[in-house]
This record gives C-alpha cells, sequence and structure tokens, in this order.
C-alpha cells in the first residue's frame, strides 16, 4: 500500500499560533498549483500534557513528502512552527502499511 505520514510532536504554548500558521499555509498551497501537497494533516492536543502536540500530515507517497520538504514554501513554515515551539521539535517518518475504514 502506498502512502507515507509524518507525525510532528512538540511543545507549544501558542497553539492558535501554530493553528493559524498552518491554516495560512493550507490556503497558500491550495491556492497553487505546483507540486505535490498533503493530502491531509490533522492537529491533535495530548489530554494528558496541555503543552504536548502532535500534527499527522499525510502524503500520497515518499517521494511526495521529499518534494514537498524541498519546497522554499515549506522551508518557511517550518521555521515559522519551530519559532511558535517550546524547544525542539520531534519528527516521526512512517511509510503506510495498512489503512482502514470503518463504516
Amino acid at each position: 500500500m502506498a502512502g507515507f505520514v509524518q507525525i510532528i510532536e512538540y511543545r507549544t504554548s501558542r497553539p492558535d499560533d501554530v493553528a493559524a500558521l498552518a491554516d495560512a499555509y493550507r490556503t497558500k498551497r491550495e491556492a497553487g498549483d505546483d507540486g505535490p501537497r498533503p493530502v491531509r494533516s490533522v492537529m491533535c492536543s495530548d489530554r494528558d500534557d496541555a503543552t504536548r502536540y502532535f500534527t499527522v500530515v499525510e502524503f500520497a507517497s515518499y517521494e511526495d513528502a521529499m518534494e514537498n520538504s524541498a519546497r522554499p514554501d515549506t522551508g518557511e513554515f517550518a521555521a515559522a512552527l519551530m519559532e511558535l515551539c517550546d524547544g525542539p521539535a520531534t519528527f516521526h517518518d512512517l511509510d503506510v502499511l495498512q489503512l482502514t475504514s470503518f463504516a
């Protein structure tokens, strides 16, 4: 099964600013038609730790993710995200092995 997921684990005291940054990046990427972009993303908060967050970003393939990662606007987004974080982020790069939908 094709697919790639990146999970970004980070701490921030500014989750609303992170969400606004992500929304602006998504809007900009949707307006253009120049290369692969994420299929979807989900921003999550840790119920047991109010400063820990995860963003799960799904791509059609590892190659699409790497092409997206090499884009200057993605680099700018990542740098701006790190400015909003309280410490370094951890990136988890995962190949999708199985995808199950429940009705």
